[in-house]
């Protein structure tokens, strides 16, 4: 039993929901995304409900039954409202440009680091320090900001390096000078 996947989806005012086979195609007012679904998942639109059925109770449609309602729910919300990340630079000379649809980090490295942006997200740099992405794609705008942090991640001694907005370095204390 899955309790994710038994949860009805409420589609908000202005989105559309259309199935052809396992393809689905969601339509509202910031953006269309479409997306093919698990075959072990069969999606039903009732009204203004959204509910994700299992085509059987072998092991592998228990597993997809709910990862498929989270994918529809995640559609469903993304193209209404989109979904935001926001990262962190800090340290002496760290600095983040926008150069067209290229990110350009300098982050301590012998060399600048790229990051081409697709052109489903937009990103936006507040000081050079702060970058903002957002997409209806949860997944790209989750990936995109993982790739970015992942260059050079937040180190618990000075607190350098890339972090997410709402993450939390726990500061650790360094060596004390020999007595």
């Amino acid at each position: 039993m899955s309790r994710i996947g038994n949860k009805p989806i409420e589609l908000p005012q202005g989105v559309e929901l259309k199935m052809n086979g396992a393809h689905i195609t969601v339509k509202g007012p910031k953006a269309t995304l479409e997306r093919d679904l698990p075959a072990q998942v069969t999606v039903k639109v009732d009204g203004g409900t959204v509910v994700v059925e299992r085509v059987s109770e072998d092991r592998k449609a228990k597993a997809m039954h709910g990862l498929g309602r989270t994918l529809v729910q995640n559609m469903v919300l993304g193209v209404s409202e989109p979904f935001k990340k926001t990262l962190e630079i800090s340290g002496v000379g760290y600095r983040a440009e926008l150069k067209g649809s290229t990110l350009n980090l300098q982050v301590g490295l012998s060399h600048d680091v790229n990051f081409e942006i697709p052109k489903e997200v937009s990103c936006k740099i507040d000081k050079q320090t702060t970058v903002h992405l957002e997409s209806a794609n949860k997944e790209m705008v989750g990936q995109l900001a993982a790739k970015i942090r992942g260059v050079r991640p937040c180190e618990p001694y000075k607190g350098k390096g890339i972090k997410y907005a709402d993450e939390r370095i726990r500061r650790k204390e360094g060596k004390t000078g020999a007595k």
